[in-house]
């Protein structure tokens, strides 16, 4: 049953961590659980289930009817509404939108007017802030979906998110030319509001801005191809933010104790 439980929580992109708050238990128990180093009570079995739309009895029998979907979460009562139809949807909260929001534009106020500072950049960058923080701290910071493809990790959410900035009148896009090649860029048109920031939230960003603002477009894209969480994953499926565990030492950003390894 194991075998099937790594399959669902993969297929709906969700972390161990996700999970393992959802049936009250921490990330080592419940990979414990997948493992099959551990077995599952009935309760959690029961969660579980629920969470992924199943049965109990198809849950355990690794029964496959979902389909999971990204979805941003503007409305809390629409969305319980929502959450007992047939297609199972993986939502995003409307606290991690603003955060990705105002990190977006947080990021275009520092460094947007660079001229190597083009769309393919700032993914990239939204990439390394969310998974370099999860890495260090096992936390989500934007907590945002990223696709794999071949121009590196993109945020699945990106073009619906600034379509929508774009309307309240939070920045505009324009077209550059970047030597031989048209840029797509953004211009922030109000400041950053990093109120709901945690301290280390605000620290981890500025380095990763500072580190980050001298890449153009290929050569932020050559390194993110060389991190484990892009690597392990498949051509435009979701990357896994739990892959940041095997990183190399090339871009792991944590310091592990010696019981961690």
């Amino acid at each position: 049953m194991t075998i099937f439980l790594k399959k669902f929580r993969q297929k709906s992109n969700v972390s161990q961590e996700f999970l393992a708050k959802k049936i009250g238990v921490s990330r080592p128990t419940y990979s414990q659980i997948e493992k099959g180093e551990r077995k599952m009570l009935v309760e959690e079995a029961q969660k579980l289930a629920l969470f992924f739309g199943l049965s109990l009895e198809d849950f355990l029998s690794g029964k496959e009817n979902i389909s999971p979907k990204v979805e941003l979460e503007k409305n809390a009562k629409r969305t319980k509404e929502k959450k007992r139809k047939q297609e199972m949807r993986i939502s995003v909260p409307q606290e991690k939108v603003e955060k990705f929001r105002e990190t977006l534009l947080y990021i275009l106020e520092k460094i947007g007017a660079r001229p190597n500072i083009g769309e393919a950049v700032v993914c990239k960058l939204m990439y390394f802030i969310d998974f370099d923080y999860y890495e260090k701290f096992e936390e989500q910071l934007m907590g945002a979906k990223y696709i794999k493809n071949h121009f590196g990790p993109t945020p699945a959410a990106f073009p619906e998110i600034v379509k929508q900035m774009e309307k309240d009148g939070d920045l505009t896009p324009v077209v550059k030319k970047y030597f031989q090649h048209d840029q797509k860029k953004y211009l922030p048109r109000r400041k950053a509001d990093l109120s709901n920031f945690s301290a280390r939230e605000k620290d981890l960003i500025d380095w990763e801005i500072e580190r980050f603002k001298d890449f153009n477009a290929t050569k932020i894209k050559e390194y993110s191809h060389k991190d484990v969480p892009w690597i392990g994953a498949e051509n435009l499926q979701p990357i896994e933010y739990e892959a940041v565990f095997y990183r190399t030492d090339e871009f792991s950003v944590r310091q592990y104790d010696d019981d961690e390894l």
